[in-house]
């Protein structure tokens, strides 16, 4: 006899949790927009001047990062950009076409090569898996630089002494719980240059003025901000948790982390713009180096929005300055 598995959660068509632990990632939603989340296939040759390659570089876990490598003059070394993909640590892979699109343009806008996380995922990996990943993959660059592991592609082209982690939404509650952990060990030759945190999904367990009063978006609604985080949060946690409350009462004081200096990159039109600016104004209290870009009349991820990007000028000025906005930052540091 077949038993039907009965769904007990749902986030609107991203996500479906069974009452046997089983988890349906199919998109269910607009099929239009479907192509956005398609895996882009790995190519060691050149195509629009970027070489992608998928590499595991823990056999034990099978932790696996895809490489960016861009088409440049190979007379000196590149930065490496660490990046974490979002998705509110439930959904997303570090292969889908709106990251490629993304990272295939930064690595040749910056001169730089990205190594982008394949993130384990909550529910079935609930936090702190996915700072263990990212962390992993910083610790993995920093025996490549000692030479106690081989990647041809970094070990031939790297610069390990400026690593900038970047990531995006959840991503980017990442990059500020990375940069922490790395602040207090020793991981020379590699040196973490900066930290590029693009719209982190900074909550707290009482909603905000912004996420009450701004449009939600097809990359940002309140019902995903509750439902992902109650699916990835450690079990009995609530939003003020320090992954997604830095700035909170529960989270180690920011005066006593060592950090790298960080481009905050904040939308205003972003349902989470109040507590990505109280993060900003405790920051700077705590005096941390942090610069803000801000995107006017932009919503949250919107430059992961290939049709907006391509439909909408607006969306792509923001993008083009979005992207300026980080490879200035990378250049000066």
């Amino acid at each position: 006899m077949v038993v039907e598995k009965k769904i007990v959660d749902e986030v609107s068509g991203w996500l479906r949790v069974f009452d046997d632990g089983s988890v349906d990632r199919t998109w269910s939603g607009p099929p239009q927009v479907k192509f956005m989340a398609d895996p882009v296939p790995p190519h060691d040759h050149f195509v629009d001047g970027v070489a992608v390659r998928d590499v595991v570089m823990d056999q034990e876990s099978g932790l696996k990062v895809r490489i960016y490598l861009p088409e440049v003059d190979q007379s000196y070394k590149l930065p490496i950009i660490l990046h974490f993909h979002g998705g509110g640590f439930c959904i997303s892979q570090a292969d889908w076409f709106m990251y490629y699109t993304v990272y295939t343009r930064l690595a040749r806008a910056a001169g730089a090569i990205c190594v982008s996380v394949y993130l384990r995922l909550s529910p079935e990996h609930r936090l702190p898996a996915a700072i263990d990943d990212g962390y992993s993959a910083l610790l993995w660059l920093s025996s490549l630089a000692k030479g106690g592991s081989h990647e041809p592609w970094l070990v031939d082209h790297a610069d390990f002494n400026r690593v900038f982690l970047i990531g995006d939404s959840s991503g980017a509650n990442l990059v500020h719980a990375v940069a922490a952990r790395a602040g207090e060990a020793d991981l020379s030759p590699l040196r973490l240059a900066g930290g590029i945190p693009i719209h982190p999904g900074f909550v707290r367990a009482e909603r905000s003025k912004s996420e009450l009063e701004m449009p939600q978006s097809p990359f940002l609604t309140l019902d995903m901000v509750d439902k992902f985080l109650s699916l990835a949060l450690p079990v009995g946690c609530t939003k003020d948790h320090p992954i997604t409350c830095p700035m909170g009462a529960a989270a180690p004081p920011l005066e006593g982390l060592k950090l790298p200096p960080l481009l905050l990159c904040i939308a205003d039109k972003d349902l989470l713009l109040d507590t990505e600016t109280e993060y900003y104004e405790c920051m700077k209290k705590a005096k941390k180096d942090v610069e803000l870009l801000i995107n006017p009349g932009m919503t949250h991820s919107f430059y992961l929005n290939k049709i907006a990007v391509d439909m909408d000028p607006n969306t792509a000025a923001q993008t083009d300055g979005l992207i300026t906005g980080i490879v200035e930052f990378i250049k000066k540091h």
